[in-house]
């Protein structure tokens, strides 16, 4: 279980998190969400230490992690994946190579054993057909397929996603959410997902928590966000141009 506790952070005199508390349970699929700049990214990156809050707790089953060292963050990173908004694969490297690398780098196999390995990541996420082809020959949402391959190498037991169909066409983004799902459903991984994309939205989260104004706005079910008589999701989940909204 992950629990973001009193979380506050602010930028200079911008305040992004004002107490913000969060439960993510084991084997759920969360999605924060929230428009452009409101602190989503931010929150979960406080997760892996790549964020430090002004003031509150991050605790990673029921263990404080908030003030750990760089090389304390070490097993929490192993256990709690990130996979960017941006692919971030190595250019220079086949696709296979990109997933090898963490299966060398961290569990120390030979070129043979982390290929084998990596195949089979690949193959789970329906890639391993183009292993032998680099980055630059493949389109975004397949790329996207590819880091959450490399994400999966050292078994997490959770996985944030930043913005993971943003730029994606429908097709690439709805074969992205049908793999979080497929994650959750057959392998009991714990999703994070940060996200705008409405119809992920209502296709994929087991729970949803927006964040409005530093704070959370709503935290629920599909259906509470439904149903809300709150005026601010209201026209955030309808996409309106017109509300109480401030942008």
């Amino acid at each position: 279980m992950i629990e973001f506790r009193n979380i506050s952070k602010s930028f200079g005199s911008k305040n992004v998190l004002k107490d913000v508390s969060l439960l993510v349970d084991k084997g759920q699929i969360l999605f924060i969400v929230g428009l452009s700049g409101a602190g989503k990214s931010v929150l979960v990156k406080h997760l892996v230490g790549l964020i430090k809050p002004d003031g509150g707790q991050v605790l990673l089953d029921g263990r404080d992690i908030t003030h750990l060292s760089e090389k304390e963050f070490y097993p929490v990173r192993m256990r709690c994946a990130m996979v960017f908004q941006h692919s971030t694969l190595f250019d220079s490297m086949s696709l296979v190579e990109n997933v090898m690398l963490p299966l060398r780098k961290h569990k120390g196999m030979t070129h043979k054993q982390a290929g084998e390995a990596a195949i089979g990541f690949l193959k789970r996420v329906q890639m391993d057909h183009m292993a032998t082809r680099f980055p630059s020959d493949i389109g975004d949402g397949l790329r996207k397929r590819v880091a959450i391959a490399r994400a999966l190498t050292l078994n997490p037991d959770f996985v944030i996603f930043d913005e993971p169909t943003t730029g994606l066409d429908p097709l690439a983004a709805a074969n992205v959410d049908r793999l979080i799902r497929q994650l959750s459903d057959e392998q009991g991984v714990t999703s994070i997902v940060v996200s705008h994309d409405l119809r992920s939205i209502f296709t994929v989260a087991d729970r949803i928590a927006m964040i409005y104004q530093g704070e959370i706005k709503l935290d629920g079910t599909r259906d509470d966000f439904r149903n809300t008589r709150d005026g601010v999701v209201h026209q955030f989940i309808r996409g309106l141009a017109e509300g109480p909204m401030v942008l």
